[in-house]
C-alpha cells in the first residue's frame, strides 16, 4: 500500500502528464480531435478532485517563500540550499561574537586581577574557576 504522500504524488504527475497532453493537442488542434481533447479535459477536472480528496490525509506545511521561488522561475530546491547557507552565515557570526566576547571577559578578568586581586580571586573561589 503507498503512503498518502505517494499517491498524492503520483496524482500529481498524472495530473502534470495530462496538462502536458492536452497542451500537445491543443498546439495542432484539429476539429475531428475534439473528442479526444473532451476526454483529456475530463480526466484534468477528474484529477483535480483527485487531489483535492487527498488534500485531507497529509499535512505539509510549505513555507510561502518557496512559491515566491515558483513564481520567480526559480527550482523550489534551490529554497533548502539557501536556507542552509545562511544558517551557516548566521553560524559563523554568532561562533564570531562567541569568540569576542570569550577574549573580552579573559582580558576583563586580567585587568581586575591586577587592579583588585583579592576581590577577583574571592569571585574566582565562588565561581569555581581556580
Amino acid at each position: 500500500m503507498t503512503s498518502p504522500l505517494e499517491n498524492l504524488e503520483n496524482h500529481l504527475e498524472m495530473f502534470i502528464e495530462n496538462v502536458r497532453q492536452i497542451r500537445i493537442i491543443v498546439s495542432d488542434f484539429q476539429p475531428q480531435g475534439q473528442n479526444v481533447l473532451n476526454q483529456k479535459i475530463q480526466s484534468l477536472v477528474t484529477g483535480l478532485q483527485e487531489i483535492d480528496k487527498l488534500k485531507n490525509q497529509i499535512d505539509v506545511n510549505v513555507p510561502l517563500e518557496v512559491f515566491d521561488y515558483i513564481d520567480q522561475g526559480r527550482n523550489p530546491q534551490l529554497y533548502t540550499k539557501d536556507c542552509i547557507d545562511k544558517a551557516l552565515t548566521k553560524n559563523e557570526e554568532v561562533k564570531g561574537k562567541i569568540d569576542s566576547y570569550r577574549k573580552f571577559k579573559s582580558n576583563l578578568m586580567k585587568e581586575l586581577s591586577e587592579t583588585f586581586p583579592v576581590e577577583i580571586s574571592k569571585y574566582k573561589a565562588i565561581r569555581g574557576d581556580e
